[in-house]
């Protein structure tokens, strides 16, 4: 495996060596060796970045500017995708089935979706004498995660490019090498010199900076509710926006009469879906008391297809957890689910290889709602089955935690399932089985987060409203 090393920062249009000293180890979580180095930036290059952003913003870019500039960073970036998902699956471990297309072909789809928005978007609109204008917020600070490093750039800055702003961005340390890879492409898209900035480094430094900077605008953060609820605390200070998209403890509503085998067999791949490592993963499952046996049987069975191992075989459906940290909180959270009374049903928290990050996909049954499985976000291949007596019981456990990001509900027709959809306190519910819609809107109620993304609302978030009150005839 080659090396990939990245020692400059891309910094008003140019690669920069970084005021910061030192460089951030990319580790192979299927080796647990080094592939690559990214800078260990510092506040200085932070500043430097943001003032490069600023000096590039033009509050007047026109609609067609802006048209012209998304169009080419989806081209160059489209280029690159093939070599981007070997740098998702060498740094972070997604298997090559998945990276090759759910961490790569996803977003460019999200990408053509903010293009589809802008070219049927009302920036001006008249209400009564009032001439309504929505402008772009200026220097973003996008803040992303590890788990799906290219979806989650692509969700904040192309809408930002949309919309007219200038962006600082910040990647996960765990997997910065495919990011750095699509700032490489927006180079290649001869964007102006300061429009797109990238400083990685550690959050406490990079991203509370970005956060609490006097000069950045707009903050939009993905990443855990501890971080994200620190983030809003530092722009809070000096009032500015935020749009953070946090966690989820999704379910999977199984309602009496819901076709049980195609709701199980689905369901179970969205809770494994990259190991687990899925913000919107459906990681309980709801069952009616009276098909629980039944259901146990179904998932136990979909599970045992679910191969774990290299991440370069196309057969291996679940790879490593991305970095040594998450594969210890992972197994800290079977551990102590065995030990509170959780029946395991399948997997446990040994690892299944002697090097690398691998945990089998983890099933338990009689899962107490208000335990700590039953409420807190695990992120790795872990479901929680839960048994519930009727659709009020269903509702009363789907709506008893503190998140509220994704979830799915089956019935025996559409009509019943959006009936109990409604009541569910949620940001996006998927109803028998319908598909992923890259253009609707995506984010979470309560401590799921603030905002949406993608399509025609990802782009309104990185756009403010101005009225002008006309005098009459004008």
């Amino acid at each position: 495996m080659p090396t990939y090393e990245h020692p400059t920062l891309f910094i008003d249009g140019r690669w920069v060596n970084p005021a910061g000293s030192g460089v951030i180890d990319v580790i192979d979580p299927a080796t647990e060796k080094v592939i690559g180095h990214v800078p260990n930036g510092s506040a200085a290059d932070v500043d430097a970045a943001v003032h490069a952003a600023r000096g590039a913003f033009d509050p007047l870019i026109s609609v067609d500017e802006r048209r012209d500039r998304l169009h080419l960073v989806i081209d160059a970036m489209e280029k690159r995708l093939p070599d981007i998902a070997h740098l998702i699956t060498a740094e972070m471990g997604a298997p090559v089935r998945i990276a090759e297309t759910v961490q790569t072909q996803v977003p460019l789809a999200v990408a053509k979706g903010f293009a589809d928005a802008l070219d049927g978007f009302a920036f001006e609109e008249r209400i009564g004498n009032s001439l309504v204008l929505r402008e772009p917020y200026g220097v973003v600070g996008a803040i992303t995660p590890w788990n799906y490093p290219l979806y989650q750039v692509v969700a904040k800055v192309l809408p930002a490019i949309a919309a007219g702003c200038t962006v600082v961005l910040k990647p996960s340390n765990d997997a910065p090498l495919s990011v750095f890879a699509f700032v490489e492409a927006c180079e290649e898209a001869g964007l102006p010199p300061g429009v797109i900035n990238i400083v990685s480094g550690p959050g406490q430094v990079i991203g509370e900076r970005l956060a609490s900077h006097p000069d950045v605008d707009f903050v939009s953060f993905t990443g855990s509710t501890g971080v994200g609820s620190r983030v809003g605390e530092l722009a809070g200070q000096s009032i500015k926006k935020v749009a953070l998209e946090l966690g989820g403890k999704s379910a999977n509503v199984i309602l009496d009469g819901a076709d049980l085998a195609t709701a199980v067999k689905v369901g179970v791949g969205n809770a494994f879906l990259n190991g687990g490592q899925t913000c919107m993963a459906w990681t309980r499952m709801l069952v009616p008391q009276r098909h629980y046996g039944e259901a146990l049987d179904q998932i136990e069975a979909a599970v045992a297809r679910y191969t774990v191992g290299d991440p370069w075989d196309p057969a291996t459906r679940i790879g490593p957890s991305a970095s040594r940290s998450q594969f210890n909180t992972v197994r800290g959270f079977i551990e102590r689910a065995a030990r509170e009374g959780a029946r395991l049903v399948t997997g446990g928290a040994e690892p299944v290889r002697d090097r690398g990050f691998f945990l089998a996909p983890t099933v338990f049954a009689d899962v107490d709602p208000e335990s700590e499985l039953g409420q807190e976000e695990v992120f790795g291949p872990v479901l929680a089955v839960i048994p519930y007596t009727d659709a009020d019981d269903a509702l009363r456990i789907a709506n008893g935690t503190p998140y509220g990001l994704s979830g799915a509900v089956w019935a025996a027709d559409d009509e019943t399932a959006i009936a109990f959809a409604r009541r569910v306190q949620t940001g996006q519910l998927d109803i028998n089985g319908g598909p992923y819609n890259p253009a609707a809107p995506f984010g979470g109620y309560k401590k799921s987060g603030i905002g949406r993304e993608l399509g025609r609302f990802g782009l309104e978030e990185f756009l403010q409203t101005k009225s002008l009150q006309l005098r009459a005839g004008a």
